[in-house]
């Protein structure tokens, strides 16, 4: 008896199973296309994707050998090309390093000029965007434009930037620049009682409290 109990039992299980199969089949095959397709198409844009990172790092790789070579120009411009299709990675790293090879070939105008457009990106995480700025500020400072620096580097010097130190260097060599050498003593003070800062950082900051009072 038990045996014929769960053979009915058995068929009326698959009874049900094909009434469902029949009425949802379309619906199950449809979802498992979907999750092929959909598995698929991750998988083809990760290798995608990883094969654009490849193609850029060889692009960037040949702009530094362009400089390398003695040809921060035209290295500069391949990086700026660079800059323009890549994605935001190498992009931003394409875009700092083009800055700096044009203040390194003396067009600091132009090297501020793409400092100050990474500083206003607002794509880009605040880290970069406080680096663009101070690096902007350090040319500025080469420029003859002290008083301009001071103010540029006000929200980095007096903020919890990661870049604080270097921005209150800076500050006090501009302020130094600027003749206001009492300014410039505090501001080194400041920097050399900084615990939090390199210890190179406030090693030249005493360095110059030194000279300042010497």
């Amino acid at each position: 008896m038990t045996d014929i109990f769960r053979e009915i039992d058995e068929e009326l299980r698959r009874e049900r199973f094909e009434k469902i199969w029949d009425r949802y089949a379309h619906y199950i095959i449809a979802l498992a296309v979907l999750i092929v397709v959909a598995t698929a198409a991750v998988v083809g844009w990760r290798q995608y994707q990883a094969r654009e990172r490849r193609a850029e790092s060889v692009e960037y790789s040949a702009a530094l050998q362009l400089a390398a070579r003695g040809d921060p120009t035209g290295a500069a411009k391949a990086l700026d090309q660079l800059a323009g299709r890549a994605a935001i990675g190498y992009a931003t790293l394409a875009r700092l390093q083009s800055a700096a090879l044009k203040a390194g070939a003396g067009d600091r105008a132009a090297a501020i000029a793409t400092y100050d457009a990474l500083a206003s990106d607002g794509g880009l995480e605040p880290l970069y965007r406080d680096l663009a700025s101070l690096l902007a500020a350090q040319q500025m400072l080469e420029t003859g434009e002290p008083q301009a620096v001071i103010e540029r580097l006000k929200p980095l010097a007096g903020g919890d930037s990661p870049w604080r130190p270097s921005a209150l260097e800076l500050t006090g060599l501009a302020q130094l620049k600027a003749g206001d050498k009492a300014a410039a003593l505090d501001t080194f003070k400041r920097l050399a009682d900084d615990l939090s800062a390199p210890q190179g950082v406030r090693a030249r900051a005493a360095e110059m409290i030194t000279a300042l009072n010497s």
